[in-house]
């Protein structure tokens, strides 16, 4: 399977989730791994939302290498995202990251909010509470590893 095949695969398995754990590190071999928002996935970059502003931008500012770990329960097949992160805090694409990032919120809460509603479950005030400062983290994907059930490792880069 060649690594656009490959993108395009994890690419629908992301679209379907909303958040997704990156981990990182700093020059110090401390790790961090922090869940963060999926905003969108283009071409071979993935698109978070950090809300936090902690570990995960520091260490990013310094040491700009990440790490997504995913798995699909149902084929038990996992990916491994590997590549630079990039913060963006200002300007063009960042001004257009936010129209989408709102966008999103909107269907975020609608959706939680009918799925509250359906289940008899509360949410809390979390749709009224997002952060007003938030970046946006580009992860261009170098290197995707496939993990098999059988523990075989399929790396395209």
């Amino acid at each position: 399977m060649s690594k656009q095949l490959l993108l395009e695969n994890v690419k629908k398995f992301l679209e379907a989730r909303e958040f997704i754990s990156v981990a990182t590190c700093d020059f110090e071999a401390r790790p961090n791994v922090a869940p963060k928002l999926i905003l969108k996935v283009e071409k071979d970059c993935l698109y978070l939302v950090d809300y936090v502003l902690g570990r995960t931008f520091n260490n990013i500012n310094i040491n700009p290498k990440a790490s997504i770990s995913l798995i699909d329960a149902d084929t038990l097949i996992g990916y491994q995202i590997n590549g630079p992160a990039e913060i963006i805090d200002g300007g063009k694409e960042y001004e257009s990251l936010v129209k989408e990032h709102k966008e999103k919120q909107i269907r975020f809460t609608a959706t939680r909010i009918i799925e509250g509603l359906r289940s008899d479950k509360r949410h809390g005030d979390f749709e009224t509470t997002f952060p007003e400062r938030v970046v946006f983290l580009k992860i261009k994907a170098i290197e995707i590893v496939e993990i098999i059930p059988t523990g075989k490792l399929r790396r395209r880069e």
